[in-house]
């Protein structure tokens, strides 16, 4: 008797797995539908569902969107293609009608009106997120942005749940659609929506609201989503910094190929800046070690430090390698003692002191996709022999052995290196750690055990005893950049300052 019940008992077990994979299979089926529905143009009802014609057609928009944004094209529901998916995302479609730049508004002056205010900020909070949303777009065209507070606007603006009024479009609560907007015109023409169902904010945990507005209002103006992941356009949400510019070149070009550019005014000359080890918004443009340096680049200038010696010294990077350009965009140093520098499309190859003749050449014979444009972030894993490439909120992995692209890439960032953000822009491995930079801060990384172990200020390599203040004015000229440590602009001061106290004892002393 006890034989029989512990077979009907494993029998019923064994049984629940095809079921429990069968409901999940019909699950991410139909969100997959859905997801077609709205941003593809799948028009196929459930119930039809089965049918190998519609399977054919479900598949082909698949790889639709599998090539928009930038997985493996297979035409399968695969783990990554899932996970965008489920990424909250504008609810405006990538093809159809919003495939190409529309036509514009036809003037310039251009009035908005919010109707009604998330309960999620303040009122003062929402009027200016969105008024920088606005001028994200004005400041790269000739629009003109008026708020009014009754009438009808060119570009109405309201938070709303669900089905709301005659809007042909719709929310699906928190998460999702986080927003949608339509494009120039009368009508609904112009108008933006959020969801109320989200959770907005200013600068803390749920979503930013000027980042969505942004996004929105460029299709207000007649913006489509675009591919390229490091655009403002790009359909899925990407936590960027508020206070950072967040167009990209594609973002740029785009409204620009609408309205033109903003009114030439006289520019101000401008002396080239001079970054600070010790400012605490300190950030960093690419990072690589070197033998037994490592070196922080920031747009025309590098610092160098040693892992056994507590100086830091600070240099022009044409000192090195006056062939290389400024503003490096990532760095590494390979397996075979050299390093790899990367900007926009183009990397150049540095043994020593030396760039190697024939560089630079395109990323893409690395093995990068078309579409890639540029690299954040580089870093090579010593024990593996393994480089990793970010571009975006994707990783790529390089074999230095093989020389070519590991297979099964990109990955998500969030989801390969938990803990450390959607994003990097800089990285090096330092005993056994990475260390990934992203904005003013570092996250010290632990390969094995998949986790973050600190977060530090991205300056703290560099022995600051107080940091500066981020609003100081720093006077400092080119002709005073040369090798020291931190504090080596004040030497000469402080040599005068320490004469002065010897000169004035000695005196004291002959009285």
């Amino acid at each position: 008797m006890k034989r029989l019940l512990l077979f009907l008992v494993l029998v019923t077990f064994s049984s629940a797995f095809p079921t429990d994979r069968k409901m999940e299979y019909e699950e991410n089926m139909q969100l997959a539908q859905a997801y077609l529905n709205q941003f593809y143009s799948l028009e196929i009802e459930g119930s039809h569902l089965v049918q190998s014609k519609n399977r054919s057609v479900i598949d082909s928009k698949i790889r639709e969107m599998q090539a928009f944004f930038g997985l493996t094209v297979t035409g399968k529901l695969d783990s990554n293609t899932l996970e965008i998916m489920k990424t909250p995302r504008c609810g405006v479609p990538d093809v159809g009608q919003y495939g190409y730049t529309l036509p514009g508004w036809k003037k310039y002056n251009l009035t908005y009106r919010i109707v009604n205010y998330t309960p999620d900020m303040a009122r003062a909070d929402v009027d200016e997120a969105i008024q920088k949303g606005l001028e994200v777009w004005s400041k790269v065209t000739p629009l003109i942005f008026t708020k009014i507070s009754k009438g009808i606007a060119d570009i109405m603006i309201a938070f709303r749940t669900r089905v709301h009024g005659w809007c042909p479009r719709y929310f699906d609560g928190p998460l999702g659609v986080l927003g949608h907007a339509f494009p120039p015109g009368l009508g609904l023409g112009g108008d933006t929506h959020f969801d109320e169902d989200e959770n907005w904010t200013k600068d803390g945990a749920g979503f930013n609201l000027f980042l969505v507005a942004a996004h929105e209002f460029g299709h207000s103006l007649g913006l489509s989503h675009t591919n390229d992941q490091t655009a403002l356009m790009f359909p899925n949400y990407v936590s960027l910094d508020p206070s950072k510019y967040p167009l990209s070149q594609d973002d740029i070009n785009g409204i620009q190929s609408i309205y033109g550019s903003p009114p030439k005014t006289p520019a101000k000359p401008k002396g080239p800046t001079v970054p600070h080890a010790c400012d605490p918004d300190l950030t960093f443009d690419a990072i690589t070690t070197f033998r037994r340096e490592v070196m922080f680049f920031k747009g025309r200038h590098l610092w160098r430090i040693y892992y056994d010696i507590t100086d830091v010294e600070f240099e022009l990077i044409s000192s090195f390698w006056p062939s290389l350009p400024a503003d490096i965009q990532a760095a590494y140093e390979n397996p075979k003692d050299k390093i790899l520098v990367f900007k926009d499309e183009n990397f150049w190859m540095i043994r020593g002191y030396a760039v190697l003749p024939d560089y630079p050449k395109s990323i893409h014979i690395l093995g990068f996709p078309r579409r890639v444009k540029k690299i954040d972030a580089a870093v090579c894993d010593r024990n593996t022999r393994k480089t990793y490439f970010f571009v975006g909120i994707w990783c790529w992995r390089y074999d230095e052995v093989t020389q070519t692209m590991d297979k099964g890439y990109p990955h998500r960032v969030v989801k390969y290196f938990p803990g450390i953000g959607l994003q990097v822009d800089a990285a090096f491995q330092h005993k056994g750690f990475f260390y990934f930079f992203r904005r003013s801060k570092q996250f010290e990384y632990d390969p094995k055990a998949k986790n973050v172990t600190r977060i530090m200020k991205t300056n703290t390599w560099f022995q600051c005893r107080e940091p500066l203040n981020s609003s100081s004015d720093f006077t400092i000229s080119e002709e005073n950049v040369h090798s020291g440590g931190v504090e080596m602009f004040y030497h000469k001061n402080l040599n005068l300052l320490i004469f002065s106290i010897v000169h004035v004892l000695k005196n004291y002393s002959y009285q």
